[in-house]
């Protein structure tokens, strides 16, 4: 199958135009509320500095959405014109970006590259389609297709799982004899878009079953804790993270199986196709056998606290030791290290991961999030968040817990559609636990649906990386990547509100 991973010339102006005019459009709009009368510009009774603040926030919130400059830059001029204005100290302001849940990031992104490099999760893949009975099917090949995606982003990024699977679709796509790239872009309901979109759908999903499936997970966390001393665990998150992930992939599957039917495909070349990659990766390497094990160990040490709370009970000595001595960004940092004594070659000195390896990481997104936690923090300093979220209360017939929770769902999906996830968790989180918190309410809850909430980007290409990765193979008119999107974001609006109201009573969230 021909394959363009490009953006047609229409796009491409279209985005030329929207970063052209961000980039002039974020200075004038934050010159224009500086310099108007602090009454005329922020019609909210806040102090100078929140005033000043908000000025610059909206020169950031213009260049997250436009993206005129590259988001991590953003982030890093945003705390340094905040030092620069008088906003804020600088020790207090740089001091976010040695966050601890920033070394999660690094551990995590290592682990993550270490896979990449030896192939460990194509083997994964190939594992799980190479199923009796998978290969016989469109619809379990849907359905495995989404499972490996899903599983993949709960452990690496989402950009990543969805750029590894998505030769793999478009090789099994290949060998069917009914699929045709013309067919699917004629807006018929055609099981390639469905292919398409189950990768990137699931990606993003999938990112929501852990902590460091997606960055906006790590910024919530980091928030609740910088902001009012609460301290989520790795376990703790997983225990509503992975039923709401569970329901809304089922919710996925059954979507895209009745919006974009099979039609009958002739499957008989996509078992040799799987079988022939399957044999191409050849024997289990060191490296791969190496990086499997430091995952393990990872993941078996960001766990082992909730088995301890279990046994020992949440305040037991055994767990309040484990957690002092081996917080989550520093297992993470451990196991990461040992990828760079394990060889896979001793006698020429050859490890299972080089700095250069380590150096290709993806350094952008950890620099947005120490930004972002800078900002989010000025803005609860300064009174920012508190004036914009009375101001919404104001505006909006919303007071019980549930009710904000819901508001923050929705302002969270809304944004996210417009801007990364990372920024639209950046620009949500701050103000909802400031809702909550002004309204008397437990901000836990209102929190946590805006950073649900923000990796659900599904209408748009621009939305988010999976979106546009699979939207450069020219298999999904915008179209059908719209209809499936609003309904599955209005969908996962529902499951995300209902899986915290039903969960949280009973993990003392709410």
């Amino acid at each position: 199958m021909d394959i363009k991973e490009t953006y047609s010339e229409a796009e491409k102006r279209f985005d030329q135009f929207r970063r052209g005019m961000g980039l002039y459009a974020g200075p004038l709009a934050g010159l224009l509320v500086y310099f108007l009368p602090r009454a005329v510009a922020v019609p909210l009774p806040i102090p100078d500095a929140a005033h000043r603040l908000a000025a610059l926030m909206i020169v950031m919130v213009i260049y997250w959405i436009t993206e005129p400059i590259p988001l991590a830059i953003t982030a890093l001029l945003g705390p340094i014109l905040a030092i620069f204005f008088g906003i804020g100290k600088d020790k207090e302001v740089i001091a976010s970006f040695g966050n601890p849940v920033l070394f999660l990031f690094i551990g995590s992104f290592t682990i993550a590259r270490a896979m990449e490099k030896h192939r460990l999760d194509r083997r994964f893949s190939f594992w799980l389609l190479s199923f009796p009975m998978v290969s016989k099917s469109p619809y379990r090949i849907l359905f495995m297709l989404g499972t490996i995606t899903a599983i993949l982003s709960m452990w690496i990024s989402n950009t990543a799982a969805t750029a590894m699977i998505f030769p793999i679709a478009l090789g099994i796509l290949g060998t069917l004899s009914s699929e045709r790239r013309d067919n699917a872009c004629e807006g018929k309901p055609h099981y390639a878009t469905g292919v398409m979109l189950m990768i990137a759908f699931a990606a993003s999903v999938g990112g929501i079953a852990t902590p460091i499936g997606t960055p906006p997970n790590l910024i919530g966390i980091g928030m609740l804790e910088k902001v009012i001393g609460y301290k989520i665990s790795f376990f703790q998150w997983m225990q509503f993270g992975v039923p709401i992930c569970l329901v809304m992939f089922l919710i996925l599957y059954l979507l895209l199986s009745i919006l974009f039917p099979s039609h009958g495909l002739n499957m008989s070349g996509s078992s040799d196709f799987i079988a022939e990659q399957k044999k191409w990766l050849g024997k289990w390497t060191s490296g791969e056998k190496n990086t499997l094990i430091v995952f393990f160990v990872a993941v078996f040490l960001w766990v082992l606290p909730g088995i301890l709370g279990l046994l020992y009970g949440p305040k037991g000595t055994i767990l309040t030791l484990y957690n002092e001595r081996l917080p989550e960004g520093g297992i993470a940092i451990l196991a990461a290290s040992l990828l760079f004594f394990l060889p896979i070659d001793r006698g020429k000195g050859v490890f299972t991961l080089s700095w250069d390896d380590a150096a290709s990481i993806d350094w952008g997104t950890i620099l947005l999030f120490g930004g972002g936690l800078a900002m989010g923090d000025l803005m609860f300093k300064t009174g920012l968040s508190l004036a914009i979220g009375e101001g919404l209360l104001s505006l909006l017939p919303v007071e019980s817990l549930w009710g904000i929770t819901g508001l923050s769902i929705a302002l969270a999906i809304v944004i996210s559609e417009l801007s990364s996830n990372t920024a639209a968790a950046n620009m949500v989180i701050p103000v909802v636990i400031s809702i909550a918190t002004a309204s008397g309410l437990n901000p836990l809850p209102p929190a946590l649906g805006a950073t649900l909430g923000a990796s659900f980007g599904f209408m748009l290409p621009i939305s988010t990386p999976p979106n546009a990765i699979v939207y450069g193979s020219q298999l999904i008119p915008i179209r059908s990547m719209m209809r499936a999107g609003i309904v599955f974001d209005l969908i996962g609006f529902l499951v995300i509100w209902g899986g915290l109201r039903l969960l949280s009573p009973l993990m003392f969230l709410g």
